[in-house]
Parts: C-alpha cells; structure tokens; sequence
C-alpha cells in the first residue's frame, strides 16, 4: 500500500488531482450541510446540467478555457433560480428541473450538431479529474479558496439563514442576501467540481458528506466538520482505489461516499437503540 502510494505522488498529474480534489471536497462538504438543511439539495444537480450545456457550448465554439466562461454563467443562473423560486407561481424544485433540463438539453443539441461526443464532452459529462490543465488547476485552487475564505467570513450568518430564515428576516439579517450567497458559491464549486466527478455525479458530493454525518451528529458545527471530514476521506480513498482497479474516479468517491453512509447509518442505529 506504501509503495503504491509513493508511486501515485511521484506523478506531476496525481499531485495536481489531490491538492484540487481535497480543496473542491472540502468547500462541497461546507455549502452541503446549508443546502441540506434548506432543503435545496437538488441545486446541486440543477447548476451542474446548466454548467454542463455552457461548458459544452462554449467548447463547441472552439473556446480554449470553457471554465472561465462557465463560472460567470452559472452563477447567474443560480440567482436566476432563486428568483424563480421564490415566485409562487413556480416552486423551487420546478424551476431546478425547468432551467436544468433545458440547459442540458441545448448542450446536447449543439453537441451533436458540431464537435459530437469527443474526450472533453465525455470529460465534462463523467469527470476526468486527472486530464485537468494547468489552466484549470490554478482556477479550482483560487476558486476553492474564495468558498472557503467566504464560508468562514459568513459562518454565522449562514448559520442563522440556514436554521430559521423568519427569524434572521425579523432580527434585521438581509436573509436573502445570504441565500444567494449560498447559491453563488454551490455555482461555482459545481463548475470546477465537474472536471473532477463530472455532471453526472458532482451533486453527491455536495449532498453525500452533510447527510452521512446528520446520521450521528446535531448540531450545525458538529455536522460541518464531520462533513468535511468525511468529504476528504471519502475522495482520498475514491481516487486511491481508482489508481489500483482502474475505475473513474468520480464513480469510486461516491461509491466511498455511499459505504460511509451506510456505515455512518449503523452506527446511529446502534447508539440509539
């Protein structure tokens, strides 16, 4: 196991695909337990079929940094999505699947019509954190910092709006303000976060860590740690047993995810009965 380890850091590439992966891990696992509580989880999955049209689009059109493109698009959708969704003609989980199935639906058409399925639309769809550029190296790093920066600037803020949005609204808190912030920053973690698991699987490791740690501990600070932790574990096996089986990344960190759930879940059965 030493020994493979060591042979996996000696690659430029393997040590690029842990620094962005525990990075993106980490600020997925913080906005999760928010998103969770707030119940928009599906956000996640909504944002990554809107990220996946734009990224496709712009690549179609022979666009050399498609992520670059990307980011600003995505988070303007996801405030578009906020504002849909908080319109009582159409609940939230309606606008998710009205502006995702359409994004991924012009992503396709254009697809199909130009470049067609080649490496970086199959990258984009399934993830392929270890053909990440230089580029996009550098992008998910100062992106990661930003959330995470942002996320301990506005702790209890978030924390407040999270719980009880009623009450930060009559306490003088511009409650919506900090809900868009959320939805800002699940943007952009989910557009550098596909090169990594891909639009087909980046929504679980926003939803996988908050709910696997809500299965033992309460309290909101508990949860964010635990979530974090069980973020990084969960992609420093998953990419470590992709090495050895040649398996997708992606696929082995929720297959990680999905054991520690389980197991998570046993143990909540065991302490409570």
């Amino acid at each position: 196991m030493i020994g493979t380890i060591s042979e996996m850091l000696s690659h430029a590439f393997i040590q690029r695909a842990l620094l962005v992966g525990i990075l993106i891990s980490l600020c997925a696992a913080l906005l999760g337990v928010s998103l969770v509580l707030k119940r928009y989880s599906m956000i996640g999955d909504g944002l990554s079929h809107v990220g996946f049209g734009i990224l496709t689009v712009a690549t179609a059109f022979g666009a050399t940094s498609p992520l670059y493109i990307a980011i600003p698009c995505v988070t303007i959708a996801a405030i578009v999505l906020l504002k849909i969704g908080n319109n009582s003609k159409i609940k939230s989980d309606s606008a998710i699947a009205l502006i995702s199935s359409s994004a991924l639906a012009i992503g396709v058409a254009v697809t199909s019509l130009t470049t067609g399925m080649n490496t970086d639309v199959c990258n984009f769809m399934f993830g392929s954190i270890l053909a990440m550029s230089k580029s996009d190296v550098v992008l998910s790093i100062i992106v990661s910092i930003i959330v995470a920066a942002l996320f301990i600037i506005y702790y209890r803020k978030l924390f407040v709006v999270t719980f009880d949005e009623e009450f930060a609204k009559a306490s003088g808190l511009k409650a919506k303000r900090y809900t868009s912030i959320i939805a800002v920053l699940t943007a952009l973690i989910i557009v550098v976060g596909m090169r990594m698991m891909g639009v087909m699987l980046i929504s679980s490791i926003i939803i996988f860590p908050a709910l696997t740690s809500m299965r033992i501990f309460k309290s909101f600070k508990k949860v964010v740690i635990s979530s974090a932790i069980v973020s990084i574990v969960s992609f420093l096996i998953g990419i470590y047993l992709s090495y050895i089986y040649n398996i997708s990344t992606g696929a082995m960190i929720v297959i990680v995810n999905l054991v520690l759930f389980i197991l998570f879940s046993i143990i909540d059965k065991i302490i409570h009965d």
